[in-house]
Formats: C-alpha cells, sequence, structure tokens
C-alpha cells in the first residue's frame, strides 16, 4: 500500500488511539495476507478496525468511543474512496428525513388536530420548517465553530467535514424507525436527541481535533438554538 497524502503534502492516515499522522495503516503482501502498522507515537496497532467486523466498529459507535470516530471519519474515508459529494447529498436528506419524522411523532403525540387541515398541507408546513430550523442550526454551528474551534482544514473542507462529522453521529435517529411498529412515549425521542448530541460532540472533536469542552459548547449552543427555533416554529 503506498503513501497516500492530501492536495498539500500531508499524510492522511491517523492513528485512531493518539490521533498522530502515519504513513501507513497496514501493509499488504498479498490478497489477504496483511500486516497492521504500529503507530511511532503511542507503539500500538494504528487502526485495528481494518480487520474487524462492521458490528464491532457500529457497537463502538453507540459507546463513544474516540477511536471508533477516528477510523470512521479521518481512516475510512482514505482506505474506501467515495464520492464525498454524492454522500454529503445523501446524508443530508436522510439526515432531513428523519428529522421531519421526529417532528411528526411530536406532533402527532400532542393534542394539536389536524382534521381540519389537509395532509398535504401538513408535510409542506413540516418541510419548510425543518428546513428553516436545519438552516439556523448549521448557521449557528459552523459560526460558533469557526470562531472558538481549532480546526486542521480551511475554507469549505472545514464545512465538509463538519457537515459529515454531523450527520454520520446522527445516526441514532435511524432508530425512530422502530416507532413504525412499536409505540414509545414521546419522552424516548428527547432521549434520543441527548444520544445524537453527545455523539455529535465526540465526532466534532475528531475532526477539529479540540477540547472536549469547547466541543460541548458548540454543539449544546447549536442544540439549543435550534430547539428554540422549532418551538418558535411550533415543532
Amino acid at each position: 500500500m503506498e503513501e497516500e497524502k492530501d492536495e498539500s503534502g500531508r499524510m492522511m492516515f491517523r492513528c485512531i488511539h493518539c490521533g498522530c499522522k502515519i504513513k501507513l495503516l497496514f501493509i499488504q503482501y498479498s490478497p489477504g495476507n496483511i500486516r497492521l502498522m504500529k503507530c511511532g507515537n503511542c507503539k500500538v496497532v494504528a487502526d485495528e478496525y481494518i480487520e474487524c467486523e462492521i458490528m464491532i466498529l457500529l457497537i463502538d459507535l453507540v459507546m463513544h468511543k474516540t477511536k471508533a470516530y477516528r477510523h470512521l471519519l479521518l481512516n475510512a474515508p482514505t482506505l474506501h474512496p467515495v464520492d464525498f459529494r454524492g454522500i454529503l447529498w445523501k446524508s443530508a436528506i436522510l439526515y432531513l428525513l428523519l428529522d421531519g419524522y421526529r417532528n411528526f411523532l411530536l406532533k402527532e403525540d400532542s393534542s394539536l388536530s389536524f382534521n381540519s387541515i389537509s395532509s398535504s398541507l401538513i408535510c409542506v408546513k413540516m418541510l419548510i420548517d425543518v428546513l428553516l430550523v436545519n438552516f439556523v442550526f448549521f448557521c449557528v454551528l459552523f459560526l460558533v465553530a469557526t470562531r472558538i474551534l481549532q480546526t486542521a482544514s480551511a475554507g469549505a473542507t472545514r464545512y465538509i467535514d463538519i457537515s459529515l462529522a454531523i450527520f454520520a453521529s446522527s445516526y441514532m435517529r435511524i432508530f425512530l424507525v422502530a416507532t413504525m411498529v412499536w409505540d414509545f412515549p414521546s419522552s424516548v425521542l428527547y432521549i434520543i436527541d441527548m444520544f445524537v448530541l453527545s455523539s455529535n460532540v465526540v465526532a466534532l472533536k475528531v475532526v477539529t481535533e479540540s477540547r472536549m469542552s469547547r466541543c460541548i459548547w458548540v454543539c449544546c449552543s447549536a442544540h439549543a438554538v435550534k430547539f428554540l427555533a422549532s418551538f418558535m416554529m411550533g415543532g
């Protein structure tokens, strides 16, 4: 496996344990025969997820392990080249759909009656509300992150990295689909929101390489503004 670098000539791989840059994650001798490389800084295998099942990675993501997010957000895109623009749009659409479904569940659980309004108008209004609320959310997130976080990249790349980190770390929203089969109290939606918030913090820390306390402040600020905007819109 050849050494891979970005456009500025920097090494793209990271040790998932200490975050230090590393030239190679593994050496391949033949198909299926590889040797994992050790980090020169912490002296352990730089990325053991290369040989792990996807389920182990998912469990560690649920456990909020920083090393799992480093593999997913920093090493995996280089190991498995993808169309970032396509991934970004698909992630954004899925994120908005799940966010819209969350708002629908909250409205359905409330005392509001939609009998006098056509279902099409309800869908249009909810779509507009979701778009506006998330526009405000990302504006606040980018603004605050730009001012107080130490980011490794600049310009459009920084915003793409942060966006992908937020989308990827909001995977817990997929459990909203379970409400189509089982009945849950509305409190479960807020528990999922708190889980998403904590996941966003870890992902933001990984892509910006900033202190945890600053990432907590950024995510809490953005989510608080999002909640306020949603409340003002009746969502």
